[in-house]
């Protein structure tokens, strides 16, 4: 026919195959794309190999990577055996000769197109589930590590008398094993079965039978492998109801059997256990049989029994046993929780006093001298002048404090002090101009400890530092300085070599140096930097000239990184904190061992347990989990990390705990002996925070002894929540020097208060001996008080210094222009059967953009005073010098007359003219100027609250005129007009 295409008619084009060139370069582009992503792979292993060589501790990777590696292997094998197996088998069973039916003849075009690469098919299915089912396994290093180097707790549950290990380091194990056994089985089957079927051995719409007897024993035997490792489910769910977590009425975490797992559940799981075994050996016998009627009949039978015995009667002994006598029924179970719980978590040895929260003393003034014994009232909050420390001893802008500061205690005059620190650390965000040689090369680190006295502060509400200036010099003697790691110490840097670093700056202007230390990976290796290079995703590692002989990099900068990289089986306290040590500036890292796996202890999660209102604001302070779910905790390690150097020590802090030994087991050579630490760390350890609001938590519960209370709930308490912000949060607990009613001598201790479920009193105070050398470190001691009486808890103490009209007049004069008032720790202090609590109230004012101390508020036995030092306002208290401040009468609710006293509408005029003098200090940075203003309003204030105080005793008003819709006169411009008080 004709040509109708319109082309040409000439010889067709024939399209080519690509020229011998073309072919080459794209078989280059892939060779070089595949070597890409190989090295890519590699540059991530030797990286990390690398690093942990530099730390020493390579031990600890090659450990898990070869863990990691067998188990993959092991499992990933196993798995492609298992499917390649049954695949290759249902295809050997292939019936000779198909069925001539449409549904045969549909499957032959697919038989037929698979047969020429068979093999290859067969062998990239079992490398999916092998690689699959490796990767898995390998994610279960810790379980396998646990398992083979397993330690015995020495302690046995109650219920089926076995040791504790069995539960937290074989029952994962055999977990695991059981649930790889059910995906076996499970593929094997549907391998199995397609293959059957793409083959002839099972048939859908085939005359005849529905699958060849060849089949039939063959999927009969794999169902039987499932229920059978079904039945050794059932029998492990037995020993599962010991560590079953379920909500009950006391508690939403409870662990353990109650009266209804151990009276039918348990039963239950037996008699499902047995069955199931019967119903597998029905399929193993369809081998012979040929029939799948007994199998099904009993599989059927299993069924109805898991939901008739394992579900519908364990309902109805809960409905009609439980129920109409719960506390009966289930006194003995909750009775081993309350043991077992107490027990996990250390908080067995708590001790719990009643305590009357009044004072029996008559004359107060006689109390007033005990204060200094009872406690080192500490009026520096670590949460509050982080930014005074920032203005004061920044000094440069590329340093920068942490946002909480740290307590610490260190001699003075001979005697232990508290002390607030923090160090002086980089802050690439300040630096002078960023780029990459800045941010990398020259600003590498920062500079010195700076730390003030804890109890005081200057006349002008500034810190007493003790370790001040750049260099720091001050009361921590000679140390080296230089700070490399930091928690504020997030990039890299490369040290050492051709580069100088930035050092610090003096009136001679910039020292510079150059790392001698041996932190970090050697870059002199061109492999190593290229390594690097394509690790961190910066070429300009590669090629750079600032990198050269003698060139490190450093890197994973802080500490609670470089512990979480060396002992990946620690969980770590969110609250790293540094200490001058034998002249080095170590940071000090509490690390926990932890488990879910302890009979009948109640189950707690860290992140919610261990937030309060400094982690809401601070995420740094979180707690790095490695089980975020635990009924088992134990501060087992204590960990360095020298600032400088970045060398990572473990030391071994609690010497029976057995998931420790089972860890140190798996991982010889890590940790050193308790004895190896030096007495000097060893002042400087403490108890962790972390731990604390753990143990506070399940104290709200089970400080109760006998399960009756315990279930009535009527003795629960709750952590109060932060009252000195809007936060929301829990109050965090405080370290405090104190002494609690049963001890002789002040100690460092950590603190906290409770109050009722839904209510805002005080129920009990909680302090821990914090101060691991004393002999009594880690005792928990509680104050109760009593039930039948009101004492007012951290939110009503708080209301009641805000509602005091004369503290509210004076908070209301220092938050006059632009300044803000910040509301530091309460903190409670037990004294003389009553509760002393002091907080410090700072002021922003002005130009000023950080918190001066100028003020502090005590309240003890409902007297309170606001004074400009704690001396005073204790004084006032406790009437031992001037007259105390009167509480307002709640019982009478008609206003005082209102009249012009002229001493306090003087004293106001004055403070007003001291405000205004102040204020046009600060706009001429006239310093010397503002000091003078800001001691005249606190003169005038105090005259002012005297002269109130005695005009409210006498009948007289409390303030200035007071006029409708205007201020008083005397207040500041701008300030809100108070009150009449009630």
């Amino acid at each position: 026919m004709p040509d109708r295409g319109g082309g040409p008619t000439g010889p067709r084009m024939r399209v080519g195959r690509p020229s011998r060139r073309v072919r080459t370069l794209l078989m280059t582009l892939g060779v070089l794309a595949v070597l890409g992503m190989a090295f890519t792979m590699f540059a991530g292993f030797w990286t990390d190999w690398l690093w942990y060589r530099s730390v020493n501790y390579s031990s600890v990777f090659t450990t898990t990577l070869w863990t990691k590696i067998g188990l993959f292997f092991v499992f990933g094998l196993l798995m492609a055996l298992a499917v390649g197996f049954n695949i290759w088998l249902a295809h050997r069973l292939r019936p000779p000769l198909s069925a001539m039916s449409m549904e045969q003849q549909n499957l032959d075009r697919y038989r037929m197109s698979i047969a020429p690469y068979k093999k290859w098919l067969l062998l990239g299915i079992t490398a999916l589930v092998g690689l699959i089912a490796g990767a898995s396994a390998s994610g279960q290093w810790r379980t396998w590590l646990m398992w083979v180097n397993g330690v015995p707790f020495g302690e046995k549950d109650p219920q089926f008398n076995l040791d504790v290990s069995f539960y937290a380091f074989d029952l994962p194990w055999y977990r695991f094993l059981l649930g790889f056994g059910f995906a076996a089985a499970i593929l094997s089957v549907i391998a199995a079965a397609l293959t059957h079927y793409l083959y002839g051995g099972l048939r859908v719409t085939s005359p005849g039978a529905r699958a060849t007897a060849a089949a039939t024993g063959h999927l009969s035997v794999l169902i039987g492998i499932f229920v059978a490792l079904k039945a050794v489910a059932y029998w492990l769910d037995r020993y599962g109801l010991a560590v079953k977590s379920s909500d009950f009425r006391a508690t939403d975490n409870w662990t353990g059997l109650r009266y209804v797992d151990a009276n039918a559940y348990l039963p239950a799981k037996t008699i499902l256990f047995c069955i199931a075994v019967i119903c597998a050996l029905l399929f193993f016998a369809t081998i012979w049989r040929r029939t799948w009627q007994l199998p099904v009949i009993g599989f059927g039978l299993m069924v109805l029994s898991a939901i008739l015995i394992g579900g519908l009667y364990p309902a109805i002994v809960q409905k009609f046993q439980v129920q109409p006598n719960e506390q009966a029924k289930e006194a003995p179970y909750v009775e081993k929780n309350l043991e077992a719980t107490r027990q996990a978590y250390g908080i067995d040895g708590t001790k719990v006093t009643d305590y009357s929260g009044t004072s029996k003393t008559e004359d107060k003034t006689t109390l007033r001298d005990e204060v200094p014994a009872t406690a080192s009232i500490r009026i520096m909050d670590p949460n509050i002048v982080s930014p005074t420390f920032q203005q004061l001893q920044q000094i440069r802008n590329y340093y920068a404090f942490p946002t909480n500061l740290d307590v610490d205690r260190y001699p003075k005059d001979g005697k232990d002090q508290d002390t607030v620190l923090g160090l002086r650390e980089i802050n690439l965000a300040g630096i002078p101009k960023k780029n990459w040689i800045n941010n990398h090369f020259r600003y590498t680190h920062g500079y010195g400890v700076v730390a003030a006295e804890g109890t005081s502060a200057d006349a002008q509400g500034r810190p007493n530092f003790t370790e001040s200036d750049l260099p720091s010099k001050g009361d921590l003697g000679t140390y080296e300085q230089r700070v490399y790691y930091g928690e504020k110490t997030t990039t890299y840097s490369i040290v050492g070599g051709p580069q100088k670093e930035i050092d610090y700056s003096d009136d001679n202007g910039e020292k510079t140096t150059s790392y001698k230390g041996d932190s970090g990976v050697d870059l002199s290796n061109p492999v190593n930097r290229a390594a690097y290079a394509v690790a961190f995703g910066e070429p300009q590692i590669l090629y750079s000239g600032a990198i050269g002989d003698g060139s490190r990099i450093l890197y994973n900068r802080t500490p609670k990184e470089r512990v979480e990289a060396v002992a990946p089986w620690l969980t770590i306290d969110g609250d790293a904190y540094p200490a001058v040590v034998n002249g080095r500036i170590q940071w000090i890292v509490d690390a926990y061992t932890t488990t879910n796996g302890y009979p009948y202890s109640s189950r707690t999660t860290l992140g919610d347990t261990t937030a309060d209102s400094l982690t809401a604001t601070n995420d740094n302070r979180a707690v790095v989990a490695q089980q975020n779910q635990v009924n088992y905790i134990r501060n087992s390690v204590k960990a360095t990390v020298d600032a400088y150097s970045g060398k990572v020590k473990l030391y071994q802090w609690d010497t029976k705990d057995p998931v420790l030994k089972t860890w140190m087991k798996a991982f010889p050579d890590t940790v050193e002996p308790k004895g190896a630490i030096s007495k000097d760390l060893m002042d400087h350890l403490r108890y962790p925070q972390d731990l604390f609001k753990v143990q506070r938590e399940l104290l709200t519960r089970y400080h109760v002894k006998d399960a009756t209370t315990f279930l009535s709930g009527s003795e629960v308490w709750q952590v109060p929540d932060d009252p000195t912000n809007r936060s929301g949060s829990a109050v965090p607990p405080y370290y405090l020097s104190m002494k609690m009613p049963d001890q002789q001598a002040q100690a460092f201790s950590l603190t906290t208060t409770f109050t009722p479920n839904g209510r805002d009193n005080l129920s009990a105070f909680m302090a821990v001996d914090a101060e691991a050398g004393a002999g009594d470190y880690g005792k928990i001691r509680i104050l109760k008080l009593p039930t039948n009486t009101t004492v007012n808890g951290p939110k009503q103490v708080q209301s009641q210094f805000n509602s005091q009209e004369d503290i509210a007049e004076s908070i209301r004069l220092l938050r006059g222009g632009d300044s803000e008032v910040e509301y530091g720790n309460l903190l409670t202090v037990p004294l003389d059967g009553g509760l002393l609590y002091v907080e410090p109230v700072y002021v922003r004012g002005g130009g000023l953009k950080y918190p001066l101390l100028r003020k502090v508020l005590v309240t003890y036995g409902g007297q309170t005073a606001f004074e400009n030092t704690l001396d005073e306002a204790l004084n006032k208290v406790f009437g031992a010098d001037g007259p105390t401040t009167e509480p307002p009468d709640k019982g009478d609710t008609t206003p005082p007359p209102t009249s012009d006293n002229p001493t306090v509408q003087q004293a106001l005029e004055d403070a007003q003219k001291a405000f205004d003098a102040g204020q046009e200090a600060l706009k001429k940075n006239d310093w010397e100027a503002y000091g003078k203003a800001q001691k005249d309003l606190e003169d005038a204030l105090r005259r002012a609250e005297d002269a109130q105080s005695e005009a409210s005793r006498s009948g007289g008003a409390g303030g200035g005129e007071s006029k409708p819709g205007g201020k008083p006169s005397g207040s500041p411009s701008g300030s809100p007009s108070p009150k009449p008080s009630s």
